[in-house]
């Protein structure tokens, strides 16, 4: 007698996914540390005196990132529902006596602060000269694994170089003209708040964006491929599935032959092309043939030219398999706002890693790290309207992967804090660069018109 003959069976438990591609990692990551190339900047950037007070300032910022750090991760709360991380973080900077509007753009948990103008700045009309540069800062968690991406570091980091930037401009006014802001933007995981922000404007009178993300190495420009979210929605025929399928269009059976469809797609994908989906529904009861089924994928490109082909494809293995079973589709593309490719700004990335050589740490290039663990952030539509860097700065070894438990406990460590520092000032000394550097600020705009100026980031896929 089995288990099944009692209604229930027992089968056997997951196997254990192999660690022997990560452990190449490690050690392919390991290798090529020691043997890339430093990376190097032709410009100046800011004074030395200047350098000094940020470090100084952000050393003794230390305890105050901490707590805040450890409060958002505690807090972990998911996209569009921040209140209380924003409400923390606008907190922290009242308490050095910087004002922040809070629900900003249309979102409650958004907000914007900007750096008071020190007596001595450079002016015009009562307003700073010179760029307007942005600190952003994300506070989101994953539902159901908290900080497991590590944002409550990313915003621990960007208000420590904005805070650091205010005391070295209180100091050192003439060294730090223009305008600095810090926006609060949520809900990167899922929800695409930046492209929500940019939609509403946030963007329009900034120059350049930054902001420092965790991860298992530490980055000049990560890849970040662009994202778009399908849903296809089969409709058939019900029909009583013993007595009379015949009279039915099965709905269910074209869902499963697109995901199948789908899978084999996957064989002819450009190297790190990425399709991954679920059923979304799929039928109430066995004996009705099913009259709905619904799926929902993530497709993945590293160009924006490679992500509008390969959503083509999708759009044609979902209307072929509609005529193929005699059932009708609907296609929904985007449902939210996409992601695109991340376009990192070159002379920014190189000022980035030689702040980061400052503080021990030896920055690569992505070109020299070993196989990519290519996600997609809502930053890349940013950083193609205007120029930006989002390099990633190591808090776990490489073979953690971003969204895992493991990486959370990482993210949430009393260890963590020297990344945020270090980050921290590898932000608050990049932005010191370019409004202390002319030839560094003309640098930063002709890399990003060399690589075809901004986008018209919302019309990409009409």
């Amino acid at each position: 007698m089995t288990a099944a003959t009692h209604g229930v069976r027992i089968g056997a438990r997951p196997t254990t996914p192999s660690t022997l591609h990560l452990d190449a990692v490690a050690r392919e990551a390991e290798r090529l540390a020691g043997a890339a190339p430093p990376i190097s900047s032709p410009h100046g950037g800011a004074p030395t005196e200047l350098r000094a007070a940020l470090a100084a300032a952000v050393d003794d910022l230390a305890p105050t990132l901490g707590a805040l750090s450890a409060h958002l991760f505690a807090l972990a709360e998911p996209g569009f529902a921040e209140v209380k991380s924003a409400a923390a973080i606008v907190e922290t900077l009242a308490a050095s006596g910087i004002r922040s509007e809070l629900g900003v753009f249309g979102l409650p948990t958004a907000f914007v602060a900007e750096l008071p103008t020190a007596p001595g700045a450079p002016c015009t009309d009562g307003a700073p000269t010179g760029p307007t540069v942005a600190l952003l800062a994300e506070y989101d968690a994953l539902p159901g694994m908290g900080h497991a991406c590590g944002h409550n570091l990313i915003a621990a980091a960007s208000v420590g170089a904005f805070l650091a930037l205010a005391e070295a401009r209180r100091q050192h006014p003439a060294n730090v003209p223009g305008r600095v802001l810090l926006i609060g933007t949520p809900a990167e995981e899922g929800g695409n708040g930046k492209e929500l922000l940019a939609r509403a404007g946030a963007f329009d009178d900034v120059d350049i964006a930054v902001m420092a993300h965790p991860f298992g190495a530490d980055l000049a420009d990560p890849v970040f491929i662009g994202r778009r979210i399908v849903r296809v929605v089969y409709y058939g025929v019900a029909a009583h599935a013993s007595a009379a399928p015949f009279q039915g269009r099965n709905a269910l059976d074209a869902a499963a032959l697109n995901y199948q469809a789908v899978g084999l797609l996957r064989q002819h994908l450009p190297p790190g092309d990425r399709i991954h989906g679920v059923f979304v529904d799929g039928g109430a009861r066995p004996n009705v043939v099913p009259e709905r089924a619904e799926l929902e994928y993530y497709v993945r490109s590293h160009e924006i030219s490679t992500l509008r082909e390969l959503s083509a494809r999708v759009d044609d293995i979902a209307n072929g398999i509609a005529l193929a079973t005699g059932t009708g589709v609907e296609v929904t593309w985007d449902p939210q706002p996409f992601s695109l490719p991340i376009r990192h700004n070159g002379p920014l990335a190189e000022r980035w890693a030689l702040a980061q050589a400052e503080r021990g740490r030896r920055v690569l290039r992505a070109a020299d790290a070993p196989g990519a663990q290519a996600a997609s952030t809502d930053f890349g539509n940013i950083s193609q309207r205007l120029p930006g860097i989002h390099p990633v700065i190591a808090i776990a070894p490489p073979e953690i992967a971003l969204h895992t438990r493991e990486f959370a406990e990482y993210a949430g460590s009393p260890a963590s804090l020297e990344a945020v520092t270090d980050a921290a000032y590898g932000l608050a000394a990049t932005v010191a660069d370019v409004l202390a550097d002319a030839d560094l600020l003309a640098a930063v705009r002709d890399d990003f018109a060399a690589a075809g100026g901004a986008v018209d980031v919302e019309r990409t896929f009409a």
